[in-house]
């Protein structure tokens, strides 16, 4: 059964102290640190690249970057990434032709490969051949390029139909996730919980991390049976 893990959104944290937010975060017990690239393209904001993130990585030893390339050609990107220390890099399908290629790519360079799917996006576009090849794949619960958006339940089906399909693969949810919203997104079988606001921005984080994974760790043991 895949485990829990909890990947704070640093987009939610004080990026002029981004190196020290990303070390309280580990401190509080994330595993992962969750990395909103995006390019003005693909997305209308503009967050961070690979300058920053090598930054990050020089400041923080043994630091996961799950980097989330809200980006128009991913393809692009690969080699800056991986070459500024990324962990994990996740496109988006609806910015790719060739996903199978680009997972590849992402692979030959060391990184685990993601796949990310929008609101509007039905799971079925991450077909069996896609999602076979992939390390995570990524349901958006806002629509990507902005944070502090409300949570739409709507996207919850689709993390149930990939997780019946994909029952050992890491399943990660991504959007106005947090303690109010976790229990559905576990239910349906998501085990990596991208949460920004609700843990940045808490008294003690870690408190709040603990809580999500217990949650999601309870669901994957009925899931397990």
């Amino acid at each position: 059964m895949p485990r829990a893990i909890i990947s704070p959104s640093v987009l939610a944290s004080d990026f002029g102290q981004l190196g020290a937010e990303c070390k309280r975060m580990i401190k509080g017990g994330a595993e992962w640190l969750h990395m909103d690239v995006m390019d003005g393209h693909f997305v209308p904001n503009i967050t961070m690249g690979a300058p920053v993130l090598s930054c990050v990585h020089k400041g923080v030893p043994g630091i996961f970057m799950d980097c989330h390339m809200m980006v128009a050609q991913p393809e692009k990107w690969v080699d800056d990434i991986a070459d500024a220390g990324g962990s994990l890099y996740c496109f988006h399908i609806e910015a790719t032709s060739n996903a199978v290629s680009l997972i590849n790519a992402i692979h030959a360079r060391n990184m685990k490969a993601g796949v990310a799917i929008s609101p509007d996006t039905p799971s079925t576009a991450i077909t069996d051949e896609i999602g076979a090849v992939a390390d995570m794949l990524l349901v958006m619960t806002v629509y990507p390029g902005r944070g502090g958006q409300k949570f739409l339940e709507r996207c919850v089906p689709k993390v149930a139909e990939l997780r019946a399909r994909f029952p050992e693969k890491d399943i990660e949810v991504d959007g106005g996730v947090g303690p109010k919203t976790i229990d559905v997104c576990a239910d349906a079988g998501s085990n990596v919980i991208v949460a920004g606001t609700a843990i940045f921005n808490a008294p003690n984080p870690e408190d709040v991390i603990t809580s999500l994974k217990a949650t999601v760790n309870t669901a994957q043991a009925r899931f397990s049976k």
